[in-house]
């Protein structure tokens, strides 16, 4: 996976240009002294969407994100973001503002916001959820006229459906490029050893400087933010993702209240089980978490629950066997590869959970307190 942000000189982020010519492998950029106009990329067309629209309905909500990190090794990135409010809150990638070289996430020394109208303006960093990519800025809003989104819903989306991208790939402000929704409810990599559940897969072109940029619906709503590209040249020749709405919006209102993100945490790490698997392990069920790991000290761990103690190769894939298997969490199945993940994100930290769980043959219902997720960890 290739996070898309571009970096960039400290010319480029403390001056008020847009980014120049770009190493289009690596993504670094260089400074220009005059802004350039904004370009619109339509890539592929769908009838009954009219981009054009979607880009004079959002453009002006959608900002440049210019990040100093200080020191010869972080230097500087750009990327992409949108305008939360009349209050003055941006949404962002949290990592276009944050960094991670000196081996424990710090924010950005300065981060500086430039409107599509040229104004650039010092932001303040309100918080930064590592879980989901996601950071919340303020600027002071007084003498300019703000732009907020509106936001859309991504439990509504379909396979096929037309959406845009706007931000600023290599640095080339007030891009759109249009494509499809390729698939949803992905797993992508987060700034954890956790995954960002419910991801957006699109075809629309995401390229380092896109990142914290918003996917646009039909309706020029956000439905989420374009956060990394599955690439082998870090380039546009892979799938792009972006962080669903619905993990932004419960991200964002626990920024707003203390700058800090929680999320429950169970402690495992579990395999999906499908009917040929559940036939060769002689299980009294086709669906179901199959317990790998248990993490020692965690809350799975306090409440009893036991990993696999065996190794099986089967169809191509391998498997830790002998643990039990998790078939729901209260009262709603297991049944895709996320959805263990997914249930438990959607608690928060010292909940009570009640699990269904197949062991020897036989079901049981288990009560477990969640408890805080760690910053890194390779549990599920």
């Amino acid at each position: 996976m290739a996070l898309a942000v571009a970096l960039v000189s400290l010319l480029v982020a403390a001056g008020c240009g847009d980014a120049g010519e770009a190493d289009r492998t690596s993504g670094q950029a260089t400074a220009t002294e005059e802004a350039r106009a904004p370009q619109v990329i339509v890539e592929t067309a769908s009838s009954g969407f009219d981009a054009a629209e979607v880009y004079r309905e959002a453009s002006p909500g959608v900002v440049t994100i210019r990040s100093i990190f200080g020191g010869d090794e972080a230097g500087a990135a750009e990327g992409s973001g949108f305008v939360l409010d009349g209050s003055g809150e941006i949404v962002t990638n949290a990592h276009v503002v944050t960094d991670e070289s000196t081996g424990s996430r710090k924010p950005a020394k300065e981060v500086f916001v430039e409107f599509p109208d040229r104004n650039v303006v010092p932001a303040q960093i309100l918080g930064f959820d590592p879980f989901a990519d996601v950071a919340l800025l303020k600027v002071d809003p007084d003498g300019f006229e703000l732009h907020p989104l509106e936001l859309g819903n991504d439990s509504e989306l379909l396979v096929g459906q037309p959406v845009a991208a706007i931000g600023s790939p290599f640095g080339e402000q007030q891009s759109l490029s249009v494509g499809i929704v390729s698939a949803t409810d992905r797993s992508v990599q987060s700034l954890t050893e956790f995954q960002i559940d419910g991801a957006i897969q699109t075809d629309a072109s995401i390229n380092p400087g896109n990142s914290g940029g918003p996917l646009l619906d039909a309706a020029a709503r956000v439905i989420g933010i374009n956060q990394q590209i599955e690439t082998s040249s870090g380039a546009n020749d892979g799938v792009g993702f972006a962080v669903p709405i619905s993990a932004i919006k419960r991200s964002v209102a626990q920024l707003e209240d203390d700058g800090h993100a929680e999320y429950a945490y169970i402690g495992v790490s579990s395999q999906a089980l499908y009917p040929q698997l559940s036939e060769r392990l002689g299980l009294d069920t086709n669906f179901g978490g199959l317990l790998a790991r248990v993490v020692p000290g965690g809350p799975a761990e306090k409440a009893g629950l036991e990993g696999g103690d065996k190794k099986l190769e089967f169809q191509a894939g391998e498997y830790r066997t002998g643990g039990d298997v998790i078939l729901q969490v209260d009262g709603k199945d297991v049944v895709q590869p996320d959805d263990l993940a997914r249930l438990i994100a959607a608690r928060q930290p010292g909940e009570k959970v009640t699990l269904t769980v197949l062991r020897d043959d036989r079901q049981e219902d288990i009560e477990l307190t969640l408890g805080k997720r760690p910053d890194a960890s390779s549990a599920g």
